[in-house]
Formats: structure tokens, C-alpha cells, sequence
């Protein structure tokens, strides 16, 4: 069993994002792990692997407008189903 099972990935657009800022944000007030932040001031890219990824989501929306959004269940494909 996953410690944390949803992998979430997104895309954020808005203006003055800023990766560290982000990164910090996440690691702070949301529980997961193998957090990747990268992009610029326009444009991050974010994958995270977390039980809560609505929370995610929520702190993301509150940043730009979030688009290409995938939330997968690995304990699911680890179980050969689609996540």
C-alpha cells in the first residue's frame, strides 16, 4: 500500500508565480511527497503525490487558472486497473 496515492499533476496560468514560493506552500499545509514545481512567472507545472489532491487543487486555483489537470490512483494501476 501507497503512502500517498493519488499522483495529481496541473498546469497553472496567471502572472508572478513564483516556483519557490509554490513549492514552500505545498510542502508546508498539504501532506505528500515526490513534489516537482517548475515554470516561470506565467506558467508552473506541478506533480504531487497526495491523499488530499483537492486541496491541491484548491491552493492552485487560488494562484491562476489551472487547466490540464490528471488525478490517477497508482494503488489502482499497482493493481493493473486504470487509475
Amino acid at each position: 500500500m501507497l503512502e500517498y496515492r493519488f499522483d495529481t499533476q496541473l498546469l497553472i496560468a496567471g502572472q508572478g508565480l513564483d516556483e519557490d514560493d509554490i513549492h514552500d506552500h505545498i510542502m508546508a499545509h498539504i501532506p505528500g511527497d515526490c513534489l516537482l514545481v517548475i515554470g516561470d512567472e506565467d506558467l508552473i507545472k506541478i506533480h504531487f503525490h497526495t491523499n488530499e489532491p483537492w486541496k491541491l487543487l484548491e491552493y492552485c486555483a487560488s494562484l491562476g487558472d489551472i487547466h490540464d489537470i490528471v488525478v490517477e490512483n497508482m494503488e489502482r494501476q499497482e493493481q493493473g486497473l486504470q487509475g
